[in-house]
């Protein structure tokens, strides 16, 4: 019997390493975390839409499948485009949806650099996979989401964040090289080595739709086009950016460079099970290259990593986008309350917003509750 309602998941994820690499075609290594978004869903044969959220109380919204095809989708609140954006794309993509009431709630933070918006679209995707487009694979699932944010949210992402709400596994980092779409999974158990990922929120808006992050894309195609390849992936070296007249041109194209072969030496490290306090200065040296070369870090950032590797870590960095939102750091366990609350104390000091800290745990991927 066909299913008509049900319960779906998916996650929020950390990047441990491979910052604006993704829509330069190249390498990332997240963990899916987890706090996720619940989609409850139900199908209803008139064509109706509703949607609600938790996170937005009272702001029901209500729309047709009709509709959405001539919508202007600046008429809808920001929350609620990007799962219209998953379901318009379903059906531009020749899947009918008959309709639907969905009801959502998350436990990812908003704004955190956490992908809190995959942890949402990935959910609905699957929901929407299962209840109307059930040959609808994970592949397609991906450039759906990602469609749906770039599209119909205005927001310029790659695939990192869709597809690790979709592809992490229980107990491990997913390496995924974003231009050929392969990917491995890479144990990481840090509690069998006395080992932590603290995760610290920091409370700064990280908004995406921002122009900083356009203009970082924007600037490394420019790289990109002036040295003659495809992408910045296809520099073999750094020296290859010396070719740049720009200045500003040759930091970006040097962070990308270098980002890539972080994640391929961290990646190597972690296959052939060393200890993970082995890949702690490329967490490090890739915050530095984020703060200098690409410059999307932040005070409360820089006061968060700053705590950390005082208090202990063997490295620390911040993850996400940047321009706010968290930190990451690789600390003993023992050492972790500790570093918790210094950490806490250095940001509220200096009159930022006290941190929410929590430990990063390899969770599953997106998939149905019920």
């Amino acid at each position: 019997m066909e299913s008509t309602a049900g319960r779906w998941w998916a996650p929020g994820r950390v990047n441990l390493i491979g910052e604006h690499t993704d829509y330069n075609d190249g390498y990332v290594l997240p963990l899916a975390l987890p706090l996720g978004t619940t989609c409850t869903a139900r199908a209803r044969p008139d064509g109706v839409l509703r949607l609600r959220s938790e996170q937005a109380p009272g702001d029901t919204v209500d729309t047709t499948t009709a509709d959405l095809s001539t919508a202007g989708w600046s008429d809808f609140p920001a929350w609620s485009r990007y799962p219209l954006g998953v379901i318009r794309e379903f059906e531009r993509r020749g899947h009918e949806i008959r309709g639907l009431d969905i009801d959502l709630d998350s436990t990812v933070p908003i704004g955190a650099g956490l992908s809190s918006s995959a942890a949402l679209t990935c959910s609905v995707a699957i929901a929407v996979r299962d209840l109307f487009a059930p040959s609808v694979s994970t592949a397609d699932l991906i450039d759906i989401t990602r469609t749906a944010e770039n599209v119909y949210a205005g927001v310029p992402t790659g695939v990192l964040d869709q597809s690790a709400a979709l592809l992490c596994t229980p107990g491990h980092l997913l390496f995924l090289d974003t231009r050929t779409g392969k990917t491995e999974h890479i144990p990481f158990d840090l509690a069998r080595h006395g080992l932590t990922l603290l995760i610290v929120d920091t409370g700064a808006p990280h908004r995406l739709m921002d122009s900083a992050y356009a203009t970082r894309r924007a600037e490394c195609a420019t790289a990109a086009a002036q040295l003659d390849v495809p992408t910045l992936r296809d520099l073999p070296t750094a020296a290859e950016i010396d070719r740049l007249p720009d200045p500003v041109l040759r930091r970006r194209a040097r962070h990308v460079i270098t980002e890539n072969a972080r994640v391929l030496r961290i990646a190597e490290q972690l296959r052939s099970g060393a200890d993970p306090r082995t890949i702690a200065p490329f967490l490090t040296a890739g915050h530095t290259s984020l703060r200098d070369d690409f410059e999307v870090s932040a005070p409360p950032l820089e006061t968060a990593v700053a705590a950390a590797l005082t208090a202990g870590a063997h490295g620390a960095r911040l993850t996400g986008a940047g321009f706010g939102g968290s930190i990451l750091a690789l600390i003993d366990q023992r050492r972790a309350t500790a570093a918790s609350e210094r950490i806490r104390e250095a940001l509220t000091a200096k009159g930022f917003t006290a941190p929410h800290i929590f430990t990063a745990t390899p969770s599953a991927g997106a998939h149905r509750l019920g």
